[in-house]
């Protein structure tokens, strides 16, 4: 009698903590952006709140231990868990609504396909409006890339409105890739209920002030994807291969653009930084701060630096250069099957750690897509690398085509830097 008393009791205070969890995730924080001195704020419960984001969910934790404050989510599948996860940390999340793109075959001539999305939205919108870690709505992801049809915006705009009707508490934008006057001009006529616009930069962010002042955009904005320099924008080899930047020249190149922008321009209420995880997308490390296995770039301190102004006790390795056969990255790098070439790596790390070397040799990439649609990673070429006596040689294949070799150099504490190099192997 007495056991099962106890369990009664446990089992009340237990429901009594659950019940006490779901009021306090789903307590509505108001948040709304006010025109504020020479620009705007993003005021949350009354306060102003500068974003410090990351897009992406993965690593959340350590983003908060980071200094980050926000992330930023794609679609709403899986949103009650995310936003939970987030409260759980004191995160907020801008959430995004998967709008249909034209170049994914959607027509914005169908007006009852335009109404059944309107009607679906709404449905997520009731569903995680109320959450405590909600921030901003995000309609859409970039639906100005290979569009020709112009009422995709008209539609931006009914959700926007709708949005408002469902939730007047969380403000509401939708993401632009890139900027130009045609978004902007389109934005004033035709979707005059968004709160503010975001954008979404690469090598280009120094310049987005300037560029929407240019473009005639006087309102609030946010950065909602950003990071290194695209692939689409960097040098390429003669076989259209891109070249990517080390981890160290991301790492420059992140705390100089956001310093010049993101943080100096009183119209930017805040950014997320792209990508707080990892994806194969031209490369396996073109565009996120972490390896697969979970290590962190160079990238990842300075995003620490930028939200707190400290750097992290343990520093990431710093990479000056790679060379193959005595030539860098930005060389058109020719070899002939089945030979062996020396490779030169210098390297440091600021913490004295000893370093470790891991090598992969993958074709190159031919599952190339746009707008971030998910790639297939190449198959790995085994035991192509040799390493010894300090030096490491690089046995090429047997078979005529395009490779690129990728470097992780690895501090045994989790910290990692990321280089690779294109070439081309010729009979």
């Amino acid at each position: 009698m007495n056991g099962s008393y106890k369990i009664i009791v446990s089992i009340i205070f237990v429901a009594a903590a659950i019940v006490g969890h779901t009021q306090q995730s789903r307590a509505v924080v108001k948040t709304q952006v006010v025109a504020g001195k020479d620009g705007f704020v993003l005021l949350r419960a009354g306060k102003p709140y500068f974003i410090k984001g990351a897009g992406g969910t993965s690593y959340i934790d350590r983003l908060a231990r980071y200094g980050g404050n926000s992330i930023r989510t794609w679609d709403s599948g899986n949103g009650a868990d995310i936003l939970d996860k987030a409260a759980a940390l004191k995160l907020t999340v801008t959430m995004g609504l998967n709008v249909a793109r034209e170049r994914h075959g959607f027509n914005y001539d169908d007006t009852s396909a335009v109404n059944a999305q309107l009607e679906k939205l709404r449905l997520e919108v009731r569903k995680y409006r109320n959450h405590s870690a909600l921030l901003v709505w995000g309609i859409g992801n970039e639906l100005n890339l290979e569009y020709k049809n112009p009422k995709v915006w008209n539609a931006v705009n009914e959700i926007a409105e709708m949005i408002h009707d469902e939730d007047p508490n969380h403000p509401v934008t939708t993401m632009l890739a890139g900027v130009n006057r045609k978004e902007i001009d389109y934005f004033k006529a035709r979707c005059p209920a968004l709160d503010l616009i975001s954008v979404q930069v690469y090598g280009g962010l120094a310049d987005v002030p300037q560029q929407l002042a240019s473009a005639g955009w006087n309102g609030a904005y946010m950065v909602t994807e950003w990071g290194p320099t695209g692939h689409w924008e960097s040098r390429q080899t003669p076989w259209k291969a891109a070249i990517e930047e080390t981890s160290s020249q991301k790492a420059m190149v992140y705390k100089s653009r956001y310093e010049a922008s993101i943080k100096r321009d009183k119209k930017c209420i805040g950014s997320y930084v792209f990508l707080w995880g990892q994806k194969q997308e031209r490369t396996p490390t073109w565009y996120g701060l972490f390896t697969e296995k979970g290590e962190e770039s160079e990238v990842v301190d300075v995003m620490q630096y930028l939200w707190t102004g400290k750097w992290p006790r343990n520093r990431a390795p710093h990479i000056d250069s790679i060379l193959l056969n005595n030539k860098t990255a930005t060389d058109t790098i020719y070899l002939q099957q089945a030979k062996a070439y020396p490779l030169k790596i210098s390297a440091s790390d600021p913490d004295k750690h000893k370093l470790t070397y891991r090598w992969e040799l993958m074709p190159e990439s031919t599952d190339l897509k746009t707008g971030g649609d998910r790639e297939t990673r190449p198959q790995p070429i085994p035991a192509s690398v040799r390493e010894a006596n300090n030096e490491a040689i690089l046995n090429t294949p047997g078979r005529e085509g395009a490779y690129r070799l990728f470097l992780y150099i690895s501090d045994g504490h989790n910290k990692v830097a990321t280089a690779n190099i294109p070439f081309f192997v010729k009979n």
